[in-house]
């Protein structure tokens, strides 16, 4: 997929050792990286939340995104002058009370803003236009920013910059509103994260090239974090196949020399209309979603909010408002505990790290109170495939919370399920 790796060879848990890199690590293309270790981060695992009550997650999750959930500029702010604060005020307070940061994403132009510009997809009015007039934006800018310092980690500058259905405007003014909210919201609370306008439609040229013209009139120099929306073209697809778009929007990175943090902030607005999956690939596929952000990170991918939740008419539902998590949410649930106490290492599939070609791996070390250990995480893009326990291989655990024991040349069957094995230091 194009990926770039800082060595072909790593020691995988569980399978023979590799032959071990030359003296001078070499860059090459390929399927696998080592890199020094780093804390899993919590926020990883965000979700964006999709309903206006300011409930929270039944089960473990690290970030929460603000974005269908009676938020919009249009929304907050119907009239010029006026202020409507009591939606986002229930989402910062749920949040503050779970201890979850909020992402607060900017978007949904009021029509008293942009009388004359087309409508986005929302059927309120909302217009996809920049406002006429920049210094409606700056005002409602300096509102939230004011109201919510310290409360709002981070901000979403716009919700698709490069999907004309919530964008219409030119990338230059994009580029000049980017520049007045840095300014803006830095003034007003200089440890907020601003996160750059979110760049979707990236399986498209169009969508593509829009996202090349932000960057090429340096868009990203005003925010501290790139946002992308990963998708399969499919929700039936691998969610492997993202990293098709990380690799394509590293290569834009590089070819503009820049090396923004990366935070996946959505999917595409057609995910509605897409059919719900059956239980067991709901599971894996959502499992797996938050495993491509881990194996993303050596092209600086640090968070992943999946999309969404609250919501029921999407192809993975993790949990309803007042309703019970799902299967697809516990199972996300149990890789958080698998990854709580871990500093991940490497990652890379097939025959680079010597397992049958179909097998995926993200290696680990794990370090908690009386027990310190080494893992990887291992699972196939599709059917099944047999790895042999390596010498100090001790034991399989599977995301229903069930522990197998597992000795030295005993076969591991690997499946579209991830599974977690552990070995002795």
């Amino acid at each position: 997929m194009g990926l770039v790796i800082l060595c072909v060879f790593v020691l995988t848990a569980g399978s023979s050792p590799a032959r071990q890199p030359s003296r001078q690590a070499q860059w090459v293309s390929g399927p696998s990286w080592t890199l020094p270790e780093t804390s899993v981060p919590r926020t990883l695992f965000g979700v964006t939340i999709n309903t206006g009550t300011g409930a929270m997650p039944a089960f473990r999750v690290g970030a929460v995104r603000l974005w269908d959930s009676g938020t919009r500029w249009a929304e907050i702010q119907p009239e010029r002058g006026t202020f409507d604060w009591a939606v986002l005020d229930r989402h910062v307070d749920g949040a503050e009370k779970a201890g979850l940061p909020v992402l607060f994403v900017m978007g949904g132009t009021p029509a008293w803003a942009s009388p004359a510009g087309p409508l986005s997809p929302y059927p309120d009015g909302t217009r996809a236009a920049p406002p006429d007039d920049l210094n409606d934006w700056d005002a409602f800018l300096r509102a939230v920013a004011k109201r919510y310092a310290g409360r709002i980690q981070a901000y979403e500058l716009w919700v698709l910059g490069n999907d004309r259905r919530f964008y219409a405007g030119s990338m230059e003014t994009l580029v000049e509103m980017t520049r007045r909210a840095g300014r803006i919201i830095r003034a007003a609370d200089p440890e907020a994260t601003l996160v750059c306008p979110g760049m979707g439609q990236l399986w498209t040229a169009e969508g593509r090239r829009m996202f090349q013209r932000f960057t090429a009139l340096g868009g990203y120099g005003h925010c501290d974090v790139a946002g992308i929306k990963l998708h399969q073209r499919t929700p039936s697809d691998p969610p492997e196949s993202m990293l098709e778009l990380v690799s394509t929007v590293d290569r834009a990175f590089h070819r503009a020399g820049i090396h923004p943090r990366l935070w996946n902030t959505g999917t595409t607005y057609a995910i509605r209309l897409q059919g719900p999956l059956d239980e067991t690939r709901a599971r894996n596929h959502a499992v797996r979603f938050f495993l491509t952000g881990l194996y993303a990170r050596n092209l600086n991918l640090e968070r992943m909010y999946f999309y969404n939740w609250g919501g029921t008419k999407i192809p993975i539902v993790l949990q309803a408002v007042g309703g019970v998590p799902t299967g697809a949410a516990l199972a996300v649930e149990q890789l958080q505990r698998w990854l709580v106490h871990a500093r991940s290492r490497s990652c890379g599939h097939g025959t680079a790290i010597n397992l049958p070609e179909n097998v995926w791996q993200c290696e680990v070390s794990v370090a908690k109170p009386g027990d310190h250990h080494e893992a990887a995480i291992r699972w196939t893009v599709g059917g099944t495939a047999e790895t042999t326990a390596g010498p100090r291989v001790r034991a399989v655990r599977r995301l229903d919370g069930t522990t197998e024991t597992v000795r030295p040349g005993d076969v591991i069957t690997i499946t579209e399920e991830p599974i977690l094995i552990e070995s002795r230091f």
